[in-house]
C-alpha cells in the first residue's frame, strides 16, 4: 500500500511518442474582426490572455469580436508549470488608468460580455484587487448593460482583498483550481493551493449568493477519474455554479508534459457527470478554456 501512495504522489511524467490528435488542430488567426480586435488592443496598450497564454481559441474568439483582457501587465509573480505567461517581479508598478482603457475597448468594440483576468501580483499589498474592482466599475459606468466576468487570482487567501473585488459587483467571479488536489503541488506555484482556491470560491458565494461563481480543470496531466469526480464534488460543496474542463496543452518544452490527450467522447462523458451534480453551466471539450463561450451562462 505504501508503494501505491508513493507512485500516486509523483508529478506528471512525459509519455514517449505522444502526438497531438487531429481534434486539437485549430485555424490560424485571420479575418477582419480578428484584425480589428488586434488593432484596438494594441492601440490602447492592453494585454489579452488570448495571446499571452497562447490560447488555442484566439482565432475563433477574436474572429467573433470577443476577447479576454489581461490587466496589471504581462509579468506574473508566480511560476505555475503549465502557464505561458512570463514570470518576474513587477516591483509594485501599477497603471491606474488601465481600467479606463479597458472600458474604452468594450465601448468601441461593442462588446456586451467581457472577461477580465490578470497576472498574479503578489508584489502588491492587495494583490491587485483594487485595479480589478476599478475595471469592473469603469465598464459598468461607461457601457451600461455590459456584463463583466472576472477570472481572479486567490490573493494568497486574503479574503479582504477578495471582498474588494466582489463589492464591485462582477456578474461572474471565476477562479480556477486548475488541477486535482494531488497534482496541485506539481502543477501550480507553491503560493497557490487547492484548498485555498476552494476557500476563495466559497467565500465569494457566501458574500454574494446571487453572483455566479466559476472554476476550471485542465485534464491530461495524469489525474484519475476518481480525482476528477472529487474535484467536481469539492467545487459544488464550495457553491460553484459554472464548471469547465479542457485539455492541457504544453506551451513549450520547459513546461509540464502532456500525459494524456483526452478524447472528445471522454470530455462529453465527464461533462454529463458534472451536469448531474447540479452545476448551472458545464463546458467540457478538448479546446474549452475557462472563458470559452463564457457569455452562454446567461
Amino acid at each position: 500500500m505504501a508503494i501505491t501512495v508513493d507512485l500516486l504522489a509523483r508529478p506528471p511524467l512525459e509519455v514517449p511518442g505522444l502526438r497531438k490528435p487531429p481534434w486539437l488542430r485549430v485555424s490560424l488567426p485571420s479575418g477582419d474582426d480578428y484584425e480589428r480586435v488586434k488593432a484596438k488592443v494594441k492601440a490602447l496598450e492592453l494585454h489579452t490572455v488570448c495571446k499571452e497564454a497562447a490560447c488555442p481559441n484566439v482565432a475563433e474568439c477574436w474572429g467573433a469580436g470577443t476577447a479576454t483582457i489581461m490587466i496589471l501587465g504581462d509579468l506574473c509573480t508566480r511560476g505555475c508549470r503549465f502557464c505561458n505567461v512570463k514570470t518576474g517581479n513587477p516591483r509594485g508598478e501599477v497603471d491606474w488608468l488601465e481600467p479606463l482603457r479597458v472600458a474604452e475597448a468594450v465601448r468601441d468594440l461593442g462588446w456586451k460580455y467581457l472577461v477580465v483576468t490578470a497576472v498574479d501580483r503578489d508584489d502588491l499589498p492587495d494583490g491587485g484587487a483594487l485595479i480589478f474592482a476599478n475595471t469592473v466599475r469603469a465598464i459598468h459606468e461607461r457601457v451600461p448593460g455590459a456584463r463583466v466576468e472576472i477570472l481572479s487570482g486567490d490573493y494568497r487567501g486574503d479574503l479582504r482583498a477578495v471582498d474588494i473585488v466582489v463589492d464591485a459587483q462582477p456578474d461572474v467571479f471565476a477562479h480556477n483550481v486548475e488541477t486535482v488536489r494531488r497534482l496541485t503541488p506539481f502543477v501550480r506555484d507553491k503560493r497557490a493551493g487547492y484548498d485555498q482556491s476552494l476557500a476563495v470560491l466559497a467565500h465569494v458565494k457566501a458574500r454574494a449568493s446571487h453572483r455566479y461563481t466559476k472554476t476550471s480543470l485542465m485534464l491530461g496531466l495524469g489525474e484519475t477519474q476518481d480525482e476528477i469526480a472529487e474535484a467536481m464534488d469539492d467545487a459544488r460543496a464550495a457553491g460553484v455554479d459554472i464548471f469547465t474542463m479542457g485539455q492541457y496543452l504544453q506551451p513549450s518544452k520547459k513546461h509540464l508534459p502532456v500525459v494524456e490527450f483526452v478524447s472528445p467522447q471522454r470530455f462529453e462523458q465527464l461533462g454529463a457527470q458534472a451536469k448531474r451534480r447540479g452545476f448551472h453551466q458545464v463546458v467540457s471539450s478538448p479546446l474549452s478554456r475557462s472563458s470559452y463561450h463564457a457569455e452562454q451562462a446567461f
